[in-house]
């Protein structure tokens, strides 16, 4: 298939390995001082590794490539970090599944099917007490912050939502203007899927009032 994936200039690469640091799907090793991208299969074409580029190596192409395999990558993390991709017994804490950050989360995963989704801009988790029993509670929560993680996060949701059966995505922001990322992404992916859920958006203000709903 033809996919954006990154490609490496190993003649501007200094060796520094930051951008191998940086891949989160472990796509890009070290090998004779230099980066190399070792799957191809485990790289997202997110590009978590290019701001960390020093020497402006890495950049992204479109070319026939494998498609990325989120459960080779996730039964690789388990591995190494014995981390289980699997949904969590609901005790005190209505999170019902690990990992949740957008940027973690395989695209499928039987817990994805006939799910509500909950993505959540990180702070309200601190802004707003209420959010396990009010918000969370049975639904799947995403998790992430568009300002600091610099990705778009319409693509990951997009597939998503794509390859799975969502019944509704709640966003939940706060009144803060980057939040509005957020927002914008979950809308665009919903658009881009050509599908019909309910998708609505409560947005929690800095004293931990929901101002939205």
């Amino acid at each position: 298939m033809v996919r954006r994936i990154i490609k490496i200039d190993e003649e501007k690469c200094n060796g520094c390995g930051a951008c191998a640091k940086a891949c989160h799907e472990g796509a890009i090793g070290m090998d004779g001082g230099k980066a190399k991208l070792l799957r191809e299969d485990y790289c997202d074409g997110l590009g978590d590794c290019l701001p960390e580029c020093p020497c402006g190596a890495i950049t992204f192409e479109e070319r026939e490539a494998a498609a990325y395999d989120s459960a080779a990558v996730f039964a690789a993390k388990q591995k190494d970090c014995n981390i289980q991709p699997q949904e969590l017994p609901v005790s005190d804490s209505q999170l019902r599944q690990w990992p949740c950050q957008i940027k973690l989360v395989p695209v499928n995963m039987p817990y994805f099917n006939n799910a509500d989704l909950l993505v959540a801009a990180d702070c309200t988790a601190y802004a707003y007490a209420g959010i396990h029993n009010r918000y969370m509670k049975g639904r799947i929560t995403l998790i992430g912050c568009p300002k600091l993680d610099s990705v778009d996060y319409s693509i990951k949701l997009l597939e998503i939502i794509k390859n799975n059966n969502i019944k509704s995505v709640t966003v939940l922001r706060m009144e803060v203007p980057c939040c509005g990322g957020m927002e914008m992404a979950v809308k665009k992916a919903v658009q881009e899927s050509g599908k019909h859920m309910l998708c609505q958006t409560v947005t929690v203000a800095t004293d931990g009032k929901i101002i939205q709903n």
